[in-house]
């Protein structure tokens, strides 16, 4: 929990309809320097959500109307929150209850009547493993390599911030929620099939072309994607065309005007590094440049009528 002052105070969502375990967990969590949000059912958790994004919930598993396990199951399909822990509080206590509560997507279980210095020390632990696992995907996301892990159905399971955006500029309805619906079909059809195949191609709302790389399956029911952006037939036929290129060279000088690595372009177009680096030989004497940086200004100018 937050105790440095000069640190935003964790965001703690209570979902419980018993007022005195409310009570009970506001108090505590209020005291060690948390926000508490409070929600009484399920229906009004989802509402809340889509307002506020909690570092971290607590979830009632009992609960009239919508059980906790199928709240969790539903949070778990809203990209935004996705990633937030969930620990289960419940007075049900037979294994097939904590299983229940795992598979629904859950982190942590623990047993009523609720002991306030327990829960808080295991809410620190996953607080702290949920940081490390957003910064990893930062991470990702600002290297330039967007990715997400969706279902078999298609519902998003977790993406790196930016793929969400991207996302979100493709299909406005889906909200970042679930894959647009070619490709869905696409891998109803496909999530057995050998790794790196391409995806429908998909078209943002600016008329930028996004390519959907299947990179395999990575749990029971878990596919990774790799997203990239793509500038488009027409720009890489500029170059083409301006500068007397093939069609690879095209396509691997437009990324290095978009200032993507050897490393990044072989990924993205389906090359080794070696085979890049043998382009951008060609490129460099057609262009008539000695290096990169002179490549990329050229590149630049033309797909931007510079």
């Amino acid at each position: 929990m937050t105790t440095d002052p000069s640190r935003e105070r964790d965001i703690v969502l209570v979902v419980d309809d018993s007022p005195d375990t409310l009570s009970l967990l506001t108090d505590a969590l209020e005291r060690s320097g948390a926000t508490v949000l409070v929600a009484i059912d399920g229906q009004s958790t989802l509402s809340l959500v889509q307002r506020i994004t909690p570092d971290i919930i607590l979830l009632d598993a009992v609960m009239p109307e919508m059980d906790g396990f199928e709240v969790c199951r539903r949070l778990k399909t809203i990209a935004s929150v996705s990633h937030v822990p969930v620990i289960f509080m419940t007075g049900l206590t037979e294994t097939e209850h904590i299983v229940q509560g795992l598979e629904a997507g859950g982190v942590d279980y623990v047993t009523k009547p609720i002991v306030p210095d327990e829960i808080l020390a295991r809410i620190r632990v996953h607080l702290a493993n949920a940081r490390a696992a957003q910064a990893a995907r930062t991470a990702l996301d600002t290297a330039g390599r967007y990715l997400l892990a969706v279902s078999r159905a298609g519902d998003i399971r977790w993406s790196t911030p930016q793929a969400v955006r991207l996302l979100q500029s493709i299909d406005p309805e889906g909200g970042g929620h679930v894959l647009p619906e070619p490709v869905r079909t696409w891998l109803a059809a496909n999530a057995d099939a050998a790794d790196g195949r391409q995806a429908p191609g998909l078209v943002a709302e600016d008329g930028t072309q996004l390519l959907l790389t299947f990179l395999g399956r990575t749990g029971d029911d878990e596919y990774l994607f790799r997203l990239t952006g793509d500038a488009g037939p027409d720009a890489a036929g500029l170059l083409r065309a301006h500068y007397g290129l093939t069609v690879r060279e095209a396509e691997v000088l437009l990324w290095i005007g978009r200032g993507k690595s050897n490393r990044d372009i072989g990924e993205i177009l389906g090359l080794s590094p070696r085979t890049v680096n043998k382009h951008l030989e060609q490129i460099y004497t057609k262009l008539g440049v000695e290096n990169r940086a002179s490549a990329a200004v050229l590149a630049i100018r033309v797909v931007d009528g510079l």
